[in-house]
């Protein structure tokens, strides 16, 4: 029996450098909004445990839509380390978290099985996805460092607690550098 890996989706992010008017999130790529793509892709995969965390309603609803547990983040206004004190404590009692964002469209399936396959055979590895040696989203951390995680103020999200622990980091490389590429910009999705 492999070690319990619960799954948290970020997606209280204002997106304020998105010119494409409206919620960023809620955008479709390819006809699918932003938000349902990670939500789709990460569905199928077999977490102990899936949370959303967002401020907004509409992202909640998509997230129940799709059997995923949502909560609300009333201090989304504190940057990122809010949701992951939230998503973290939903977690309470799992061997690690996976945490994903929700503005990387191009994220496949098989690239995650590949990280949540590294996190059960690294014992206390922190796991994230790349390309080319660079870090990038999703990241599955142990619980070991849930306190870590539980201690972030402000706009610091998972890296800061990466960057304390640099021994522990295992990188998964993906199939493509599209798959880390996150929207921040309309013109990102051209």
């Amino acid at each position: 029996m492999g070690r319990k890996i619960g799954c948290v989706m970020l997606a209280s992010g204002f997106g304020r450098r998105f010119s494409g008017g409206g919620n960023k999130l809620l955008v479709p790529v390819d006809g699918v909004p932003l938000a349902q793509r990670t939500l789709d892709v990460l569905s199928p995969l077999p977490f102990a445990r899936r949370v959303v965390v967002s401020q907004w309603p509409e992202v909640r609803a998509l997230a129940e839509r799709s059997s995923f547990l949502a909560l609300d983040n009333p201090q989304a206004a504190e940057g990122i380390a809010a949701s992951v004190r939230i998503g973290t404590r939903a977690m309470e009692g799992l061997d690690g978290v996976l945490f994903a964002v929700c503005d990387q469209p191009y994220l496949n399936i098989s690239s995650i099985e590949k990280l949540l396959d590294c996190f059960q055979s690294h014992k206390n590895a922190i796991c994230a996805l790349s390309f080319a040696g660079q870090r990038g989203n999703p990241v599955v951390f142990p619980s070991e460092l849930f306190p870590a995680l539980l201690a972030l103020t402000g706009d610091r999200g998972g890296g800061q607690v990466i960057r304390a622990h640099p021994e522990q980091l295992v990188l998964v490389e993906c199939s493509s550098p599209r798959e880390l590429m996150d929207v921040d910009r309309a013109e990102d999705l051209q």
